[in-house]
């Protein structure tokens, strides 16, 4: 799995994480909070004595008064008292509702507190469950990775075998193949081919460990189409040379862009079974020292020189005189580029850098510019390279909405997170690209 592929996955999984949880939010809020309960007591019961008091309009019997008066009033009466008695009536049906009324609110009222406090237990023994609920929800997620972890290790153990057991079997194939013809090319001399500046060794007996180096570049570096998609830039910057040098060709990923492009371009590498899968593409490539090579051509004769992941395998006085040979070694005007592990990057270091038992000393970028410059090369520039994808750095924290007293914390906070971004948390590979002047 390649760095890109990781960044990705570790983005997507925040993404989803940040999904997860901001559902469970929702949910947790969804809640009704519990209110308070009723105050203690009953509502006064209605009284409906004086409603039937008011409820007789007419007197019980008609009156008897004597004279005109008298017979005008039980005239009057006579009119009215029937309209006046079916008033009364009503009144008094009116009454006896609201007297039922009454009774039957009185009878709510008194089982109101106590269907109160069931519905308050059930309510509590819902708000419980959802709590229980979310708990067991957010557990999903770690219990969930463990199980993805192991199997993932343990796909991880079976590719490392499967990768190993493939470049075995085809080392021991070739070797049997070549039995009593040896390729001409494997026994090419090379002055002080393995003797760096301090006397010590360039890098491994074979370029790494032999078979297993192969199957590890294979496992870690990336596939090579993922290596040859962050390799275009740099193949076309030699569209118009010609006789390109890669120190270190590996599989062989650049050889293939130089061939593509036109441009005649031949590698040298210590691992063997490299060699042998360029050459098994057509490629042009020797097994060799870098030094040692360099030190074979004739001066001027390189129409450009690369050297990718490679320059971190070199103890540094070996470094150094690859360098000065290479200048001496091209043409006016070639291009040189040499791209390494950014070691000024904390994940860079950590995760690419150590992982690799065959690299020798991490290279600051202005450590191999101003080495780069000491050689004698122009227009030494750095460029950045694989940026760490946002989900893979440090998360500021938004403190919109937060109290001020708050606020400058977290402000200082974010610049902390800010600073250990820039040193820690950057791009995983630099290259340096310069040219020999005219």
């Amino acid at each position: 799995m390649n760095d890109g592929e990781v960044d990705r996955r570790i983005a997507d999984r925040a993404a989803a994480d940040r999904q997860y949880n901001d559902a469970l939010t929702r949910v947790d809020r969804a809640l009704s909070q519990l209110g308070d309960p009723p105050p203690a007591g009953l509502p006064p019961a209605l009284d409906v004595g004086p409603i039937r008091d008011r409820a007789v309009i007419l007197p019980a019997t008609p009156p008897n008064g004597a004279g005109w008066r008298g017979r005008l009033a039980r005239f009057v009466w006579r009119i009215v008292a029937p309209v006046f008695t079916r008033q009364e009536e009503l009144n008094s049906l009116i009454a006896t509702h609201l007297q039922r009324v009454s009774d039957t609110l009185q009878r709510l009222a008194t089982a109101l507190p106590e269907a109160r406090a069931d519905q308050r237990a059930e309510l509590e023994r819902f708000v419980s469950f959802n709590s229980i609920l979310v708990q067991y929800l957010q557990q999903i997620t770690p219990y969930i990775d463990t199980k993805t972890r192991v199997l993932e290790t343990s796909l991880e153990e079976v590719r490392m075998a499967a990768t190993t057991a493939q470049r075995a079997a085809i080392a021991a194939k070739r070797q049997l193949d070549e039995v009593g013809t040896p390729h001409p090319l494997h026994a090419v001399p090379f002055p002080d081919a393995a003797v760096s500046g301090n006397g010590s060794s360039a890098g491994a007996d074979d370029g790494g460990f032999g078979v297993g180096y192969l199957g590890f570049e294979d496992l870690f570096r990336g596939a090579p189409a993922d290596i040859r998609a962050r390799q275009v830039d740099y193949a076309d910057r030699f569209v118009r040379a010609a006789d390109v040098l890669d120190l270190g060709c590996g599989r062989g990923e650049f050889l293939d862009l130089l061939r593509e492009r036109g441009v005649s371009g031949r590698g040298i590498d210590l691992n063997g079974e490299m060699v042998e899968e360029c050459r098994g593409r057509g490629l042009h490539a020797i097994q060799g020292d870098a030094l040692g090579y360099l030190q074979s051509v004739p001066d001027g004769s390189l129409g450009g020189l690369t050297a990718f992941q490679v320059v971190e395998h070199f103890q540094p006085g070996y470094l150094v005189r690859v360098l000065n040979t290479a200048h001496a070694k091209l043409r006016p005007g070639a291009a040189v580029i040499f791209e390494t592990i950014n070691a000024a990057c904390w994940v860079a270091y950590f995760e690419s850098y150590i992982r690799d038992i065959t690299h020798v000393r991490p290279l600051h970028p202005e450590t191999l510019k101003f080495l780069v410059v000491a050689a004698g090369f122009e227009g030494v520039d750095v460029h950045f390279r694989s940026p760490i994808a946002e989900g893979g750095r440090l998360q500021r924290v938004q403190f919109n909405g937060l109290p001020s007293s708050v606020t400058d914390l977290v402000q200082t906070m974010n610049a902390n997170v800010d600073r250990l971004n820039e040193r820690l948390f950057t791009y995983l590979d630099y290259a340096i690209i310069a040219t020999k002047g005219r």
